[in-house]
C-alpha cells in the first residue's frame, strides 16, 4: 500500500534532473532578422514548395536569415506568416547561432537535433546539447531557450541510443561579470603573494615604494578583465 503523499524510491530515481535559469547575460535575439530574406543551400536535391513556403534540405545544409545561421545535415523549414523562420535541424551536431539585440555578440547552440520557432524566438536543443554565450555555457541532453524572455531550461536525460552525452545531469558555467569588482581579478603568484604574516614582497620591476600607502594600493589593485570575444558571422557560409 502506498501512503498519500509518499513517492516510491524507484519512482523518485526515475525523475530527470531539471534546471531553469533566467539569464540576464543572454540578451534578446536580433529583432530585425525576420525582416530579412531567407537564404538556403544544400549539396543534395531540395524539396521546396514555394506556394506554401516550406522545404526540406539535405547534405551540408546552410540556411540563414539576417544574423541567424543554421548548419546541419538535414533541415525541414518554413517561412512563417510574419516572415520569420522556423526549422527542425538534424546533424552531428547541428550548429545554430544568432546575434543578440543591440550587441555584436552571438548566442550559439549545438546538438544532435534542434527545433527553432522564429515566431516565439524559442530554440530547443536535443541530445548532447550545448548553449553558449561568450564564456558562459550550459550542457544537458535537453535545453530550451527563449531569447525574448532570457529564460533557459535544461534537463538531464538519458543519452540517445548509440550516442554520448552528459547523461542525467545538467552542467553550466557563469563567468564573472566584467563590471563586478571581483570579476577578472587574477590570483597572485606565490612569489608575490607575501609570506604567512601578510607581508608583501617588492616586485623587482616596480619602482621602490616610498611610503606605506603604496603597499596598500598594491593589495587593493585588481586586474581588469578582458571583455568577452565578440562572435562575428562567417560571410563565406551565407548562401548567395
Amino acid at each position: 500500500m502506498t501512503l498519500p503523499g509518499f513517492v516510491p524510491r524507484r519512482l523518485l530515481a526515475s525523475f530527470v534532473c531539471v534546471a531553469a535559469l533566467a539569464l540576464p547575460a543572454l540578451a534578446r535575439a536580433e529583432q530585425a532578422d525576420r525582416n530579412k530574406p531567407i537564404h538556403f543551400s544544400a549539396e543534395q536535391p531540395a524539396e521546396v514548395d514555394f506556394d506554401k513556403r516550406v522545404g526540406t534540405l539535405r547534405g551540408n545544409v546552410v540556411i540563414t536569415q539576417g544574423t541567424l545561421t543554421i548548419h546541419a545535415d538535414k533541415i525541414d523549414f518554413k517561412q512563417n506568416p510574419d516572415n520569420s523562420l522556423s526549422a527542425t535541424a538534424y546533424g552531428n551536431p547541428i550548429d545554430f547561432r544568432e546575434k543578440k539585440e543591440g550587441s555584436d555578440e552571438y548566442y550559439e547552440g549545438y546538438a544532435q537535433r534542434a527545433v527553432y520557432n522564429g515566431q516565439t524566438h524559442t530554440l530547443e536543443l536535443y541530445d548532447n546539447a550545448l548553449l553558449k554565450e561568450g564564456n558562459n555555457e550550459f550542457r544537458g541532453n535537453y535545453i530550451s531557450y527563449n531569447s525574448d524572455t532570457n529564460f533557459m531550461k535544461a534537463e538531464g536525460r538519458p543519452n540517445a541510443p548509440g550516442g554520448e552525452g552528459p547523461g542525467p545531469r545538467v552542467q553550466g558555467v557563469f563567468e564573472p561579470r566584467s563590471d563586478s569588482p571581483l570579476g577578472g581579478a587574477k590570483p597572485s603568484s606565490p612569489d608575490k603573494a607575501g609570506d604567512a604574516k601578510g607581508a608583501t614582497k617588492p616586485d623587482a620591476k616596480s619602482p621602490p615604494k616610498t611610503d606605506g600607502k603604496g603597499a596598500d594600493a598594491a593589495k587593493n589593485r585588481t586586474a581588469k578583465s578582458a571583455p568577452p570575444l565578440a562572435l562575428t558571422p562567417d560571410s563565406t557560409l551565407s548562401a548567395k
